[in-house]
């Protein structure tokens, strides 16, 4: 029985389709990979921008890594533990929301989400596992009015933080500033949370957990390191989707720059060499450490060999730990790295972050996509019934007549988009070229 309100859709399907055995979760993954929004993850930032290179990761590209790592690391859990085998049993679920966990990311990556967090600082904030929620369970048109209407144990899986923005967010110290090219990201943090205009899907989502369960699972906490408040839970799916995400994030990403040059042997062996020489592993100090002459080798077959051992240290440095003031063993269970793994793993991690995306020549696409995203938004926010496609507007009409939100319904507009269809928006509206109106497509 608890299976099957797991199993649970918001709306009930009764589709006559001949000979169709597929699991709930077999039909929730070929309905994100089918979606628009997914689609729209080959024209978005990851870290590098689009455009600077034809071998980069986008998001899309990072999406299906992150898919391949959890099913990955599902494997090697099942292995370990056959007792929770009722529990990790389905490749298609941890899929499902490893290719959809970065559906809700908007355009120019980071820049991007920080500037719609600051537009809407005083309507509710903007984050984008938030905005990926969001776009599951209610704006993807799969369905009218329940977005890919996923089963509830998908959607609470892609939960990385499942409380409401109300309940983590912290005042900011500055009302707004001057102009909008003075925005430091460090003073507007968002809050990784979900939506306050989503908390009745969310309630919907966590429905089957005792009131126990509840109250924990939607419970946050102040942390030294971050000015919001931030969740303290997530379920063992989601567990295994976030460790698979930042794996493809350390390890590929490092690729990438490698490949183009951003990185050198020499910054490996001064920061990561040094900083894993205090670990005392054996496995750590025979292969980690020996990798930098694969890692930077100029042949192609030599360096893809380095990263699969990377990925495959940490995949396999994966177990489950219960946590037993949870009822509900989705809640209870948790797939963790071993320590000393899970410091390889943040190490490289913080190089990725300090080599690679903190570079001023990164950090300048994304203080332009930051820019542009502010200046669509209060373009459109003007004015919305007369520049909005009329789909937008008539989302926005309805939203204003019910007494909810409007500004989410252009929020929802703008993140929606690739990086280029932005910058060609951009263009139209504020270039005094006239040429090439941009197609809204059908109206």
């Amino acid at each position: 029985m608890l299976d099957q309100l797991w199993q649970a859709r918001r709306s009930s399907e009764d589709k006559h389709r001949r000979d169709d055995h597929r699991s709930p979760y077999q039909r929730d993954r070929a309905r994100i990979l089918h979606s628009a929004a997914f689609r729209r993850l080959q024209a978005k930032t990851q870290v590098l921008g689009v455009g600077m290179n034809d071998f980069y990761r986008t998001r899309l590209t990072h999406s299906l890594e992150v898919s391949q790592i959890g099913t990955g690391i599902l494997a090697q859990l099942n292995q370990r533990n056959p007792e929770l085998s009722e529990l990790l049993n389905s490749d298609s679920l941890i899929e499902s929301m490893c290719l959809a966990h970065d559906i809700g990311h908007p355009p120019f990556g980071h820049g991007g989400e920080t500037a719609l967090n600051y537009m809407m600082r005083n309507d509710g904030g903007f984050e984008g596992n938030g905005q990926t929620f969001r776009i599951l369970s209610l704006l993807e048109p799969y369905t009218s009015e329940w977005g890919m209407n996923l089963t509830r144990r998908t959607l609470l899986g892609i939960l990385k933080y499942p409380v409401t923005y109300s309940q983590l967010f912290k005042p900011y110290s500055q009302s707004q500033v001057a102009n909008y090219r003075q925005l430091k990201p460090s003073h507007w943090p968002v809050v990784k949370g979900v939506f306050d205009d989503d908390k009745n899907i969310l309630h919907w989502v966590i429905a089957p957990l005792s009131s126990n369960d509840k109250a924990l699972f939607l419970s946050g906490e102040q942390v030294d390191t971050y000015h919001h408040k931030r969740s303290k839970y997530k379920s063992l799916d989601c567990s295994i989707m976030e460790l698979a995400d930042d794996i493809a994030y350390a390890v590929h990403d490092l690729e990438d720059a490698i490949v183009m040059g951003i990185v050198t042997k020499e910054q490996w062996q001064e920061t990561i060499e040094t900083e894993l020489n205090v670990i005392k592993n054996e496995w750590i100090t025979n292969e980690v450490l020996n990798l930098d002459s694969a890692l930077f080798s100029p042949q192609h077959h030599v360096r893809k060999n380095a990263i699969g051992t990377l990925v495959n240290t940490l995949v396999t440095a994966i177990h489950i730990t219960e946590n037993t003031i949870f009822d509900e063993p989705l809640l209870r269970f948790n797939a963790v790295l071993e320590p000393e793994f899970d410091r390889v793993l943040e190490t490289l991690k913080q190089f990725v972050y300090k080599r690679v995306i903190r570079r001023p020549e990164i950090q300048m696409l994304e203080f332009k996509g930051q820019q542009i995203v502010m200046e669509l938004f209060e373009a459109f926010a003007s004015d919305p019934e007369r520049l909005l496609p009329y789909s937008t507007q008539e989302r926005w009409k309805q939203a204003i007549t019910q007494g909810e939100n409007g500004l989410r319904v252009i929020c929802d507009y703008i993140s929606g988009m690739t990086d280029d269809f932005a910058g060609k928006l951009y263009q139209q509206l504020f270039s005094p070229k006239t040429e090439g109106i941009i197609d809204f497509g059908p109206q």
